[in-house]
Protein backbone atom coordinates (compact mmCIF):
# COMPACT_ATOMS: atom_id res chain seq x y z
CA UNK A 1 0.00 0.00 0.00
CA UNK A 2 1.51 3.65 -1.33
CA UNK A 3 2.36 5.61 1.86
CA UNK A 4 0.84 8.30 3.01
CA UNK A 5 2.75 12.05 1.42
CA UNK A 6 5.06 13.43 3.95
CA UNK A 7 6.21 16.85 4.54
CA UNK A 8 8.53 18.13 2.08
CA UNK A 9 11.26 18.50 4.71
CA UNK A 10 10.86 15.04 6.04
CA UNK A 11 11.24 13.78 2.86
CA UNK A 12 14.36 15.06 2.61
CA UNK A 13 16.04 14.35 5.49
CA UNK A 14 14.92 10.51 4.58
CA UNK A 15 16.62 11.15 1.33
CA UNK A 16 20.24 12.96 3.02
CA UNK A 17 20.07 10.62 5.50
CA UNK A 18 20.20 7.15 3.56
CA UNK A 19 22.99 9.17 1.27
CA UNK A 20 24.68 9.75 4.40
CA UNK A 21 24.73 6.00 5.86
CA UNK A 22 25.47 4.60 2.66
CA UNK A 23 28.28 6.97 1.54
CA UNK A 24 30.19 6.44 5.30
CA UNK A 25 29.94 2.45 4.27
CA UNK A 26 31.25 2.95 0.98
CA UNK A 27 34.13 5.32 2.32
CA UNK A 28 35.12 2.36 4.30
CA UNK A 29 34.63 -0.13 1.64
CA UNK A 30 36.95 1.54 -1.06
CA UNK A 31 39.49 2.37 1.62
CA UNK A 32 40.09 -0.91 3.36
CA UNK A 33 38.83 -3.48 0.18
CA UNK A 34 42.28 -3.18 -1.91
CA UNK A 35 44.32 -4.79 0.97
CA UNK A 36 41.68 -6.95 2.83
CA UNK A 37 41.34 -8.77 -0.82
CA UNK A 38 45.35 -8.87 -1.44
CA UNK A 39 46.82 -9.69 2.34
CA UNK A 40 43.83 -11.39 3.92
CA UNK A 41 41.84 -13.15 1.04
CA UNK A 42 44.96 -13.43 -0.70
CA UNK A 43 44.35 -12.41 -4.23
CA UNK A 44 47.49 -11.08 -6.34
CA UNK A 45 47.08 -7.35 -7.88
CA UNK A 46 46.83 -8.98 -10.86
CA UNK A 47 43.78 -10.66 -10.26
CA UNK A 48 42.11 -8.25 -8.09
CA UNK A 49 42.33 -6.09 -11.17
CA UNK A 50 41.01 -8.41 -13.48
CA UNK A 51 38.15 -9.29 -11.00
CA UNK A 52 36.98 -5.66 -10.69
CA UNK A 53 37.20 -4.47 -14.43
CA UNK A 54 35.14 -8.00 -15.47
CA UNK A 55 32.70 -6.58 -12.41
CA UNK A 56 32.11 -3.21 -13.36
CA UNK A 57 31.69 -3.91 -17.05
CA UNK A 58 28.69 -6.63 -16.21
CA UNK A 59 27.61 -3.92 -13.66
CA UNK A 60 27.89 -1.34 -16.52
CA UNK A 61 25.02 -3.10 -18.16
CA UNK A 62 22.99 -3.41 -15.31
CA UNK A 63 21.58 0.15 -15.18
CA UNK A 64 19.46 0.46 -17.83
CA UNK A 65 17.60 -3.00 -17.52
CA UNK A 66 17.34 -2.27 -13.38
CA UNK A 67 16.67 1.77 -14.03
CA UNK A 68 13.63 -0.12 -16.21
CA UNK A 69 12.44 -1.91 -13.22
CA UNK A 70 12.04 1.21 -11.33
CA UNK A 71 10.27 2.56 -13.87
CA UNK A 72 7.94 -0.18 -14.13
CA UNK A 73 7.60 -1.35 -10.34
CA UNK A 74 8.44 1.60 -8.32
CA UNK A 75 11.09 3.71 -7.79
CA UNK A 76 11.42 3.47 -4.26
CA UNK A 77 10.66 0.02 -3.91
CA UNK A 78 13.60 -1.15 -6.58
CA UNK A 79 15.54 1.59 -4.64
CA UNK A 80 15.59 -0.46 -1.13
CA UNK A 81 15.56 -3.72 -2.82
CA UNK A 82 19.09 -2.77 -4.01
CA UNK A 83 20.44 -1.30 -1.20
CA UNK A 84 19.63 -4.47 1.03
CA UNK A 85 21.20 -6.49 -1.71
CA UNK A 86 24.13 -4.82 -2.03
CA UNK A 87 24.20 -5.04 1.86
CA UNK A 88 24.11 -8.68 1.64
CA UNK A 89 26.48 -8.84 -1.35
CA UNK A 90 29.27 -6.87 1.27
CA UNK A 91 28.13 -9.43 3.94
CA UNK A 92 29.57 -11.98 1.48
CA UNK A 93 32.72 -10.69 1.26
CA UNK A 94 33.48 -11.50 4.98
CA UNK A 95 33.52 -15.52 3.84
CA UNK A 96 35.19 -14.97 0.11
CA UNK A 97 38.62 -16.98 0.55
CA UNK A 98 39.57 -17.19 -3.16
CA UNK A 99 39.09 -16.00 -6.98
CA UNK A 100 36.19 -17.05 -8.43
CA UNK A 101 33.32 -16.34 -5.54
CA UNK A 102 35.31 -12.78 -5.08
CA UNK A 103 34.52 -12.25 -8.89
CA UNK A 104 30.99 -13.63 -8.64
CA UNK A 105 29.94 -11.62 -5.43
CA UNK A 106 32.25 -8.15 -7.29
CA UNK A 107 29.93 -8.61 -9.95
CA UNK A 108 26.76 -8.58 -8.05
CA UNK A 109 28.23 -5.64 -5.87
CA UNK A 110 28.56 -3.92 -9.38
CA UNK A 111 25.74 -4.34 -10.38
CA UNK A 112 23.51 -3.83 -7.83
CA UNK A 113 25.66 -0.47 -7.52
CA UNK A 114 25.03 0.35 -10.88
CA UNK A 115 20.99 -0.76 -10.37
CA UNK A 116 20.64 1.47 -6.94
CA UNK A 117 22.26 4.26 -9.09
CA UNK A 118 19.27 4.36 -11.87
CA UNK A 119 16.81 3.53 -9.32
CA UNK A 120 17.74 6.43 -6.67
CA UNK A 121 18.04 8.63 -9.46
CA UNK A 122 14.08 7.67 -10.50
CA UNK A 123 13.11 8.34 -7.25
CA UNK A 124 14.44 11.76 -7.24
CA UNK A 125 12.80 12.35 -10.35
CA UNK A 126 9.53 11.49 -9.20
CA UNK A 127 9.78 13.31 -5.63
CA UNK A 128 11.30 16.44 -6.68
CA UNK A 129 9.92 19.09 -8.99
CA UNK A 130 11.59 19.62 -12.09
CA UNK A 131 13.12 22.05 -12.04
CA UNK A 132 14.83 21.90 -8.30
CA UNK A 133 16.27 18.15 -9.21
CA UNK A 134 19.94 19.90 -9.73
CA UNK A 135 19.48 21.49 -6.30
CA UNK A 136 18.24 18.65 -5.06
CA UNK A 137 21.38 16.04 -6.50
CA UNK A 138 24.18 19.10 -5.44
CA UNK A 139 22.94 18.89 -1.58
CA UNK A 140 23.17 14.69 -2.01
CA UNK A 141 26.40 15.26 -3.70
CA UNK A 142 27.54 17.36 -1.08
CA UNK A 143 26.42 14.66 1.74
CA UNK A 144 27.68 11.83 -0.30
CA UNK A 145 31.48 13.63 -0.14
CA UNK A 146 31.07 14.33 3.63
CA UNK A 147 30.15 10.40 4.39
CA UNK A 148 32.50 9.54 2.15
CA UNK A 149 35.30 11.06 3.99
CA UNK A 150 34.04 9.90 7.32
CA UNK A 151 33.98 6.22 5.98
CA UNK A 152 37.46 7.03 4.73
CA UNK A 153 38.03 7.95 8.09
CA UNK A 154 37.14 4.50 9.64
CA UNK A 155 38.54 2.12 6.78
CA UNK A 156 42.05 4.33 7.58
CA UNK A 157 41.48 2.88 11.06
CA UNK A 158 41.16 -0.91 9.54
CA UNK A 159 44.22 -0.15 7.54
CA UNK A 160 46.42 1.33 10.77
CA UNK A 161 45.39 -1.58 12.96
CA UNK A 162 45.77 -3.89 9.77
CA UNK A 163 44.88 -6.96 11.35
CA UNK A 164 41.99 -9.79 10.08
CA UNK A 165 39.39 -8.28 12.95
CA UNK A 166 39.73 -4.90 11.73
CA UNK A 167 39.13 -5.28 8.16
CA UNK A 168 36.12 -7.46 8.98
CA UNK A 169 34.76 -4.79 11.02
CA UNK A 170 35.18 -2.50 8.16
CA UNK A 171 33.44 -4.56 5.21
CA UNK A 172 30.29 -4.97 8.41
CA UNK A 173 29.50 -1.16 8.69
CA UNK A 174 29.88 -1.09 4.83
CA UNK A 175 27.18 -3.97 5.26
CA UNK A 176 25.60 -2.31 8.06
CA UNK A 177 25.42 0.94 5.98
CA UNK A 178 23.33 -0.13 2.75
CA UNK A 179 21.14 -2.26 5.58
CA UNK A 180 20.30 0.89 7.40
CA UNK A 181 19.87 2.39 3.54
CA UNK A 182 17.22 0.07 2.34
CA UNK A 183 15.28 0.91 5.41
CA UNK A 184 15.59 4.33 5.13
CA UNK A 185 14.39 4.60 1.85
CA UNK A 186 10.93 2.47 2.46
CA UNK A 187 10.43 5.10 4.82
CA UNK A 188 9.70 7.55 1.63
CA UNK A 189 6.90 8.75 -0.07
CA UNK A 190 5.80 5.98 -2.69
CA UNK A 191 6.78 7.32 -6.14
CA UNK A 192 4.09 5.17 -8.06
CA UNK A 193 5.20 3.64 -11.82
CA UNK A 194 4.43 5.94 -14.32
CA UNK A 195 1.57 5.82 -16.44
CA UNK A 196 2.55 5.05 -19.83
CA UNK A 197 5.42 2.90 -18.98
CA UNK A 198 3.90 -0.38 -18.70
CA UNK A 199 1.05 0.57 -21.70
CA UNK A 200 2.67 2.62 -24.06
CA UNK A 201 5.08 0.57 -26.15
CA UNK A 202 9.04 2.29 -26.88
CA UNK A 203 10.16 2.70 -29.96
CA UNK A 204 12.51 -0.09 -30.10
CA UNK A 205 11.30 -2.49 -27.83
CA UNK A 206 10.99 -1.79 -23.82
CA UNK A 207 14.50 0.07 -23.48
CA UNK A 208 13.78 2.82 -25.63
CA UNK A 209 16.92 5.04 -24.87
CA UNK A 210 18.98 2.51 -26.41
CA UNK A 211 17.50 3.55 -29.87
CA UNK A 212 17.59 6.98 -28.82
CA UNK A 213 20.72 8.02 -30.84
CA UNK A 214 20.87 11.64 -29.98
CA UNK A 215 20.51 11.06 -26.03
CA UNK A 216 22.99 8.15 -26.26
CA UNK A 217 25.64 11.01 -28.45
CA UNK A 218 24.86 13.34 -25.12
CA UNK A 219 25.91 10.55 -22.56
CA UNK A 220 28.74 9.42 -24.23
CA UNK A 221 30.14 12.70 -24.55
CA UNK A 222 29.53 12.75 -20.73
CA UNK A 223 31.24 9.77 -20.15
CA UNK A 224 34.61 11.75 -22.01
CA UNK A 225 33.99 13.85 -19.08
CA UNK A 226 33.88 11.19 -16.59
CA UNK A 227 37.59 10.09 -17.42
CA UNK A 228 38.43 12.69 -15.02
CA UNK A 229 37.45 10.02 -12.11
CA UNK A 230 40.36 7.49 -11.76
CA UNK A 231 43.18 10.74 -11.90
CA UNK A 232 42.75 11.91 -8.11
CA UNK A 233 41.90 8.25 -6.92
CA UNK A 234 44.77 6.67 -8.85
CA UNK A 235 46.78 8.83 -11.58
CA UNK A 236 47.66 11.50 -9.32
CA UNK A 237 49.17 9.94 -6.30
CA UNK A 238 50.98 6.95 -9.30
CA UNK A 239 52.14 10.25 -10.58
CA UNK A 240 53.59 11.99 -7.63
CA UNK A 241 55.36 8.72 -6.89
CA UNK A 242 57.31 8.73 -9.97
CA UNK A 243 57.80 12.47 -10.45
CA UNK A 244 58.24 13.71 -6.38
CA UNK A 245 58.10 10.79 -3.92
CA UNK A 246 59.12 13.45 -1.41
CA UNK A 247 55.57 14.35 -1.47
CA UNK A 248 54.03 11.14 -1.33
CA UNK A 249 51.86 12.36 1.34
CA UNK A 250 50.22 15.08 -0.56
CA UNK A 251 48.26 12.31 -2.58
CA UNK A 252 45.87 11.76 0.31
CA UNK A 253 45.45 15.17 1.32
CA UNK A 254 45.01 15.87 -2.99
CA UNK A 255 41.98 13.60 -2.16
CA UNK A 256 40.69 14.78 1.14
CA UNK A 257 40.83 18.38 -0.68
CA UNK A 258 39.06 17.26 -3.32
CA UNK A 259 36.14 16.08 -0.96
CA UNK A 260 35.85 19.13 1.07
CA UNK A 261 35.55 21.33 -2.00
CA UNK A 262 32.66 19.36 -3.33
CA UNK A 263 31.35 19.43 0.21
CA UNK A 264 31.00 22.63 1.15
CA UNK A 265 30.83 24.38 -2.70
CA UNK A 266 28.56 21.84 -4.72
CA UNK A 267 25.48 23.47 -3.99
CA UNK A 268 26.70 26.97 -4.47
CA UNK A 269 27.94 25.66 -8.06
CA UNK A 270 24.78 24.00 -8.69
CA UNK A 271 22.99 27.56 -8.62
CA UNK A 272 24.08 28.47 -11.95
CA UNK A 273 22.11 25.97 -13.80
CA UNK A 274 18.53 26.31 -13.71
CA UNK A 275 17.91 24.81 -17.60
CA UNK A 276 19.27 22.83 -20.69
CA UNK A 277 21.32 25.90 -21.68
CA UNK A 278 23.10 27.02 -18.65
CA UNK A 279 23.73 22.97 -18.07
CA UNK A 280 25.34 22.68 -21.58
CA UNK A 281 26.92 25.94 -20.65
CA UNK A 282 28.10 25.23 -17.34
CA UNK A 283 29.90 21.54 -19.32
CA UNK A 284 31.69 24.01 -21.52
CA UNK A 285 33.20 25.35 -18.55
CA UNK A 286 34.00 22.44 -17.08
CA UNK A 287 36.03 21.13 -19.95
CA UNK A 288 38.06 24.19 -20.16
CA UNK A 289 38.60 24.47 -16.40
CA UNK A 290 39.88 20.63 -16.95
CA UNK A 291 42.07 21.60 -19.64
CA UNK A 292 43.19 24.32 -17.48
CA UNK A 293 43.75 21.60 -14.67
CA UNK A 294 45.77 19.32 -16.82
CA UNK A 295 48.28 22.06 -18.00
CA UNK A 296 48.65 22.77 -14.09
CA UNK A 297 49.61 18.90 -13.83
CA UNK A 298 51.92 18.81 -17.06
CA UNK A 299 53.87 21.64 -15.41
CA UNK A 300 54.46 19.53 -12.72
CA UNK A 301 56.70 17.62 -14.56
CA UNK A 302 59.36 20.35 -14.89
CA UNK A 303 62.45 20.15 -12.80
CA UNK A 304 61.65 23.23 -10.20
CA UNK A 305 61.94 23.44 -6.43
CA UNK A 306 60.14 20.48 -4.22
CA UNK A 307 57.91 23.32 -3.12
CA UNK A 308 57.14 24.68 -6.31
CA UNK A 309 56.24 21.56 -7.50
CA UNK A 310 53.83 20.68 -4.49
CA UNK A 311 52.28 24.16 -5.11
CA UNK A 312 51.34 23.42 -8.73
CA UNK A 313 49.62 19.63 -7.88
CA UNK A 314 47.85 21.71 -5.68
CA UNK A 315 46.59 24.14 -8.01
CA UNK A 316 45.81 21.46 -10.27
CA UNK A 317 43.57 19.65 -7.97
CA UNK A 318 41.82 22.98 -6.69
CA UNK A 319 40.87 23.31 -10.79
CA UNK A 320 40.26 19.60 -11.03
CA UNK A 321 37.23 20.11 -8.48
CA UNK A 322 36.29 23.27 -9.89
CA UNK A 323 35.86 21.36 -13.02
CA UNK A 324 34.23 18.38 -11.54
CA UNK A 325 31.67 20.31 -9.44
CA UNK A 326 30.83 22.43 -13.05
CA UNK A 327 30.74 19.25 -15.02
CA UNK A 328 28.71 16.76 -12.50
CA UNK A 329 25.86 20.24 -12.10
CA UNK A 330 25.65 20.34 -15.51
CA UNK A 331 25.22 17.14 -16.27
CA UNK A 332 22.84 16.16 -13.44
CA UNK A 333 19.97 18.85 -15.25
CA UNK A 334 20.68 17.34 -19.10
CA UNK A 335 20.14 14.23 -17.87
CA UNK A 336 17.02 14.51 -16.71
CA UNK A 337 16.06 17.09 -18.83
CA UNK A 338 16.25 14.96 -21.97
CA UNK A 339 14.60 11.52 -20.62
CA UNK A 340 10.90 10.92 -20.74
CA UNK A 341 8.81 11.31 -17.67
CA UNK A 342 7.91 7.58 -17.70
CA UNK A 343 11.53 6.36 -18.44
CA UNK A 344 13.62 8.20 -15.83
CA UNK A 345 15.07 4.86 -14.49
CA UNK A 346 16.21 3.54 -17.52
CA UNK A 347 17.37 6.68 -18.65
CA UNK A 348 19.07 7.38 -15.97
CA UNK A 349 20.46 4.29 -15.56
CA UNK A 350 22.06 4.40 -19.10
CA UNK A 351 23.55 7.92 -18.87
CA UNK A 352 25.39 6.45 -15.24
CA UNK A 353 26.78 3.92 -17.46
CA UNK A 354 29.35 6.06 -17.92
CA UNK A 355 30.83 5.79 -14.53
CA UNK A 356 30.97 2.17 -14.56
CA UNK A 357 32.82 2.83 -18.24
CA UNK A 358 35.58 5.33 -16.67
CA UNK A 359 36.10 2.72 -13.60
CA UNK A 360 36.88 0.37 -16.00
CA UNK A 361 38.34 1.80 -18.84
CA UNK A 362 40.14 4.85 -17.46
CA UNK A 363 42.66 3.29 -14.98
CA UNK A 364 44.40 1.65 -17.79
CA UNK A 365 43.77 4.45 -20.40
CA UNK A 366 44.68 7.17 -18.20
CA UNK A 367 48.22 5.29 -16.56
CA UNK A 368 49.03 4.47 -20.03
CA UNK A 369 48.51 8.19 -21.35
CA UNK A 370 49.82 9.74 -18.33
CA UNK A 371 52.46 8.32 -16.64
CA UNK A 372 54.05 6.93 -20.02
CA UNK A 373 53.28 10.45 -22.20
CA UNK A 374 53.96 12.86 -19.17
CA UNK A 375 53.32 16.43 -20.08
CA UNK A 376 52.25 15.75 -23.90
CA UNK A 377 49.81 13.31 -22.40
CA UNK A 378 48.45 15.48 -19.91
CA UNK A 379 48.06 18.05 -22.70
CA UNK A 380 46.28 15.82 -24.89
CA UNK A 381 43.92 14.78 -22.06
CA UNK A 382 42.83 18.38 -21.55
CA UNK A 383 42.29 18.89 -25.09
CA UNK A 384 40.12 15.97 -24.99
CA UNK A 385 37.94 17.11 -22.23
CA UNK A 386 37.87 20.79 -23.68
CA UNK A 387 36.43 18.94 -26.77
CA UNK A 388 34.02 16.97 -25.26
CA UNK A 389 32.90 20.50 -22.98
CA UNK A 390 32.51 22.60 -26.28
CA UNK A 391 30.67 19.38 -28.09
CA UNK A 392 28.04 19.11 -25.10
CA UNK A 393 26.08 22.47 -26.23
CA UNK A 394 25.40 20.86 -29.87
CA UNK A 395 24.27 17.36 -28.78
CA UNK A 396 22.40 18.80 -26.41
CA UNK A 397 20.30 21.04 -28.91
CA UNK A 398 20.54 18.24 -31.24
CA UNK A 399 18.93 15.95 -28.95
CA UNK A 400 16.41 18.55 -27.19
CA UNK A 401 14.61 18.69 -31.00
CA UNK A 402 12.86 15.54 -30.60
CA UNK A 403 11.57 15.73 -26.71
CA UNK A 404 8.24 15.81 -27.08
CA UNK A 405 7.84 14.79 -23.54
CA UNK A 406 9.71 18.01 -22.30
CA UNK A 407 6.74 18.76 -19.87
CA UNK A 408 6.74 19.78 -16.40
CA UNK A 409 6.33 16.57 -13.76
CA UNK A 410 3.31 16.99 -11.32
CA UNK A 411 3.82 14.48 -9.02
CA UNK A 412 6.67 16.35 -7.16
CA UNK A 413 6.58 16.11 -3.03
CA UNK A 414 9.57 17.91 -2.24
CA UNK A 415 8.37 21.71 -3.01
CA UNK A 416 10.91 23.55 -0.98
CA UNK A 417 15.06 23.37 -1.61
CA UNK A 418 16.47 20.61 -0.33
Amino acid sequence: MPFRPRPASSARRTLTTAQLVSAIGDGAYYTSSALYFTRIVGLSPARLGLGLAVAWAIGSLAGVPLGHLADRRGARGTAAALALGTAAVVASFLVVRSFLPFLAAACLYATAQSGLGAARQALVGGLVPEGERTAALARLQATLNAGLAVGAALGGVALTVGTKAAFLAAFALTAAGFLATGLLLLRLPAVAPAAGSAARPARGGGFAVLTDRRYVVVALVNTVLLLRMPLLSLVIPLWIAERAPQLGWLGSALFVLNTLGVTFFQVRTARAVTGLRSAARTVRQAGAVLLASCAVFALSAASVPLWATGALLVAGAVLQVIGEMKQSAGSWQIAFDLAPADRLGQYQGFFGTGVAVARTAGPLLLTTLLLDGGGPGWLLLGGLFLAAGCAMGPAVRRAERDRPWRTPVTTGVLTGAC
